[in-house]
């Protein structure tokens, strides 16, 4: 499950949220610790990439979480969150311990806020999600060009601070710092049916982003150099799994930047909003764009919803469109389940679908 109808749910669209829910265990000289959590199970249709009908169901992501807070001084409060997912509630089974979601711990205060940790990128927070953060099914975003490099470490190591809103305007900026120390070697495509392995030396990338926000509407870009990712490849192979020639190990790879822009309004219980991102690439597949309307109206039991989005590759002339459609209904103020179809626009339908589910929160 996403975080939208969790963290950012219009006004009068849930009943329910994780903070609201959570129970708190602890609350005493200045320390408070609140325990939370969810259970989610979906049923989920969807095409596989030759085009046949598979269904399951499955885990959607339940949680369990701690939040924890302590007053420092009168202008300054410590917290931390601690939260793991991946419990694969549909088989009763519980996932490795190198599975987890967000690990962080953090001061605010009249400076802002300063966080250090695993916890999701900027640009997912501040221009993806307002878009679709749904339970099953989101539009892309520029991350999937990312995956071509194989990575999926875009949370940990990370570092951000986020200032205090001036007459609403807000800024943030933070690195992710990868050691020589750790593991730090990506698998990924190296141009049409190559598989690499990258080895990155000690890097601190960059990313950044500014919100301005008056009253309903509010507009926010973010930019991430993705340095972390560059390297040199120290192996390949092709499609069959043979070593390719040895001119492409030794050579460098640059990923690319990436950035994006989006604004909301919010009416009531309607949210509109609108996005461009760009994975500005730096392989042979060239930039890739995306264009995105979303929209969320709360009609008092949940919330109905959509998104369409326009993908252009830069040298490809196969743009694609992908819409999004879906709904909730609040059960309790503790429960609610939703269905949501998806069309794609990818070759032999890929991915198109339409999923069911529940979810219980505490």
């Amino acid at each position: 499950m996403k975080k939208t109808l969790l963290a950012t749910a219009i006004a009068g669209a849930m009943v329910v949220s994780a903070s609201a829910s959570a129970a708190t265990v602890y609350n005493q000289d200045g320390t408070k610790l609140d325990l939370y959590g969810n259970i989610q199970i979906a049923y989920a249709n969807t095409n596989d990439s030759n085009g046949e009908s598979t269904d399951e169901i499955a885990d959607n992501g339940s949680t369990f979480g701690f939040a924890a807070e302590h007053v420092i001084t009168s202008d300054v409060t410590g917290y931390l969150k601690l939260e793991f997912d991946d419990f694969k509630a549909d088989e009763q089974k519980i996932a490795g311990r190198d599975s987890g979601d967000q690990a962080y711990v953090g001061a605010k205060g009249y400076f802002g806020d300063v966080r250090l940790g695993s916890y999701d990128p900027l640009i997912d927070d501040w221009i993806q999600d307002p878009i679709t953060n749904n339970e099953y099914f989101d539009v892309s975003d520029s991350n999937s060009g990312i995956a071509n490099v194989g990575t999926e470490d875009r949370e940990g190591d990370k570092l951000t601070f986020t200032s205090p809103s001036f007459g609403g305007l807000q800024f943030a900026l933070g690195t992710q710092y990868k050691g020589d120390a750790e593991e730090n070697e990506f698998t990924g495509t190296l141009g049409e049916g190559v598989t690499h392995t990258v080895e990155a030396d000690s890097n601190a990338s960059f990313f950044g982003g500014a919100k301005y926000t008056a009253g309903a509407f509010s507009i926010a870009a973010a930019y991430d150099n993705l340095d972390n990712y560059d390297g040199t490849v120290t192996s390949a192979v092709d499609s069959d799994g043979n070593a390719t020639a040895a001119s492409v190990v030794g050579t460098d790879v640059e990923v690319g930047d990436q950035y994006g822009v989006t604004a909301q309004y919010t009416m009531g219980a309607l949210r509109v909003a609108a996005k461009y991102e760009q994975f500005d690439s730096e392989a042979e597949d060239g930039d890739i764009d995306f264009a995105a309307l979303g929209a969320r109206y709360g009609y008092g039991m949940g919330d109905v919803y959509g998104a369409y989005q326009n993908i252009s590759f830069e040298n490809d002339n196969d743009d694609r469109n992908e819409v999004i459609v879906g709904a909730s209904y609040n059960i309790s103020s503790a429960m609610y389940t939703w269905v949501e179809v998806a069309t794609l626009d990818k070759e032999e339908d890929a991915g198109d679908g339409f999923a069911t589910g529940i979810t219980y929160l505490f």
